[in-house]
């Protein structure tokens, strides 16, 4: 089953244990995926695509995801 859970930068940061602001930052810097969806001005991003996103990032290999 797929996850359609839509998630912001508050449920990024728990899931890859950060501050906010940090994932803030990598959706600056161009290192996040962008976003699925924008409402309001607001990015969000199904928890399927952080979660891939995260599984590719490099030096996590080793990193249990939740």
């Amino acid at each position: 089953m797929t996850d359609r859970r839509l998630w912001t930068y508050k449920d990024i940061a728990a899931h890859i244990r950060v501050q906010p602001d940090t994932v803030r930052s990598y959706r600056k810097h161009g290192l996040l995926p962008p976003p699925d969806l924008v409402q309001g001005g607001r990015p969000y991003w199904y928890a399927e695509t952080i979660r891939a996103w995260v599984a590719s990032r490099p030096g996590n290999r080793n990193r249990r995801g939740d």
